[in-house]
């Protein structure tokens, strides 16, 4: 698979990042990604490929709003399998360094579990247990490809080749794997979904059967999979614009502004006052 063109993280904000909690200024690294070709519709979204650079004796945390995937990520030190983190997910980069990911897609973390993703929840293995020699042959591969040059385009190419020769066997995707994709696309793609009822409404499931599908898929509730949507365009709305916190409560259909900053803060650890003033035009990386 040959990908498309490197974009550095200073492109225009899409989607992708709505997740991404970066810090205002942090300069530590450059994110190149890039789509999953079409062979791996259903099974993969997109590869990620960080490259950070900091400071002796400093550190930056990448916190993250995870989206209900799971991940497999290769570095020089460790190749993992990641199920999804319920809370934030930080990340702490410290001198140089690279990684290359895949975001699967939701039906994608059981297959290559090879089990209910339940057991996945908030922690993660190394690649090998979950595709043996396969995940050390992936590791080996893609740390040779990076090694040169972590930049480069063609080290990317490389890797993500490795990664869709790792991944090729899991295809096809099952029909409950099809069920489940097409189940997490309707929530992040319909702000109006704030009830898990409207879920089982659309797809004709009872709340029971929901929620045994989103267990075993993704190691999730139905309940998490709203919340999580609303969180990541609650952090978008704020760090994109000025909005009062009020106006975002309103579009996302909390009942109050209290429930936002309930929620907002039990996971992120601050409160939408605090994120929208940090990424206010002018604001520093510092401020409180």
């Amino acid at each position: 698979m040959e990908p498309d063109s490197p974009r550095p993280e200073s492109a225009a904000r899409d989607a992708v990042e709505r997740a991404h909690l970066r810090e205002p200024g942090d300069a530590s690294h450059v994110m190149y990604r890039y789509p999953a070709s079409a062979e791996f519709e259903g099974l993969l979204r997109r590869f990620w490929i960080p490259v950070w650079s900091v400071p002796p004796g400093q550190e930056a945390p990448q916190r993250v709003l995870q989206y209900p995937v799971a991940l497999v990520v290769v570095s020089v030190d460790y190749a993992r399998f990641y199920g999804v983190v319920s809370g934030l997910s930080t990340t702490t980069l410290t001198g140089d360094g690279w990684a290359v990911g895949v975001m699967c897609a939701p039906a994608a973390g059981s297959l290559l579990a090879g089990g209910p993703m339940t057991a996945y929840t908030d922690r993660f293995v190394d690649v090998a247990e979950v595709l043996g020699a396969a995940g050390e042959r992936l590791a080996d591969r893609v740390r040779a490809a990076m090694a040169a040059d972590p930049h480069a385009p063609a080290a990317h190419a490389a890797a993500v080749a490795a990664f869709g020769d790792a991944l090729r066997p899991l295809l096809p995707v099952d029909a409950e794997g099809e069920l489940v994709n097409r189940v997490v696309a309707f929530v992040e793609e319909h702000p109006e979904v704030t009830r898990v009822a409207q879920v089982c409404e659309r797809f004709d499931l009872s709340e029971r059967a929901l929620q045994r599908l989103t267990a075993r898929r993704l190691g999730l509730t139905p309940k998490w999979l709203v919340q999580r949507r609303r969180l990541q365009e609650a952090a978008g709305r704020l760090r994109a614009s000025p909005s009062s916190i009020g106006e975002v409560a309103a579009a996302l259909g909390y009942a109050d502004q209290a429930h936002l900053t309930r929620d907002f803060a039990r996971v992120t650890g601050t409160t939408p006052g605090r994120f929208a003033a940090r990424h206010a035009p002018g604001a520093g990386a510092g401020t409180p």
